[in-house]
């Protein structure tokens, strides 16, 4: 079993080499769904959270919306993510145990962490507990049926943990306290046989000219994204007032 600390070493690590100086594609195209769904919202006005928020680089773009909060377990990270962008709350830390008030945010948002937590269903019950009545979660978490079958990944490192979910496993996770509004895929991949070609990006960018993001719309419709993406509402209505943004 990997400790807090060797999960924060690593972290810390991989979100500076991987995420500091820039963002990939598959995070690109989940933030894209994500400023989407909330732009659908149609509010400014939201107390938000981002649990997972690595370097921070999301942050900025829900400010767009409302009052922002960041959360993750790489300290090192976030104290950069403090001095580039003073503007948002930034809290270090395990999410299992950060004194955040419950019933306190309007939006979750919560990108490529849930594969990443030993206690699925505990991290989704606090979410819940966090969001106020009629609160949403915008989850992004990797696709396992895609990733064991048509990806070569390498293995999990020292303090990595790694339970990805298939569709059918976060629709089950969700529905213990939410309603799933919306469960879709994203970001088109695959290594190995004719998908290789099909979700290839030598294709979709030569169709991209010629039909827009048509073709890479119709795979995802499929189930061929590195992603599944969930919108989910927790029952009930809002109740007006601030409330305590941890």
């Amino acid at each position: 079993m990997e400790t807090i600390e060797s999960q924060r070493t690593f972290w810390n690590a991989w979100n500076a080499e991987n995420r500091e100086a820039s963002v990939g594609e598959i995070s690109r195209r989940q933030a894209e769904i994500v400023l989407d769904w909330l732009g659908k919202l149609d509010r400014d006005d939201l107390d938000i959270i981002e649990v997972g928020c690595g370097t921070g680089w999301l942050c900025p773009h829900l400010a767009r919306f409302g009052r922002v909060t960041g959360t993750d377990l790489s300290d090192e990270v976030l104290r950069r993510a403090q001095l580039r962008w003073p503007h948002i709350k930034f809290i270090a830390g395990d999410f299992a145990a950060l004194p955040l008030c419950e019933e306190a945010y309007d939006v979750v948002v919560s990108l490529e962490v849930l594969s990443h937590i030993a206690d699925q269903p505990a991290f989704i019950a606090r979410i819940t507990r966090l969001l106020r009545p009629g609160g949403v979660l915008l989850l992004a978490t990797q696709n396992r049926t895609v990733l064991t079958e048509r990806c070569h990944v390498p293995p999990p490192q020292p303090g990595q943990l790694r339970n990805w979910v298939n569709r059918r496993e976060l629709q089950h996770l969700l529905e213990a306290g939410f309603h799933v509004e919306r469960l879709v895929s994203a970001s088109p991949v695959a290594h190995k046989g004719l998908r290789r070609i099909l979700a290839g990006r030598r294709l979709n960018n030569a169709l991209r000219t010629i039909v827009g993001d048509r073709w890479r719309d119709l795979l995802e419709r499929r189930d061929w994204g590195w992603t599944l993406m969930a919108m989910a509402r927790k029952p009930g209505h809002r109740v007006a007032g601030q409330g305590c943004t941890g």
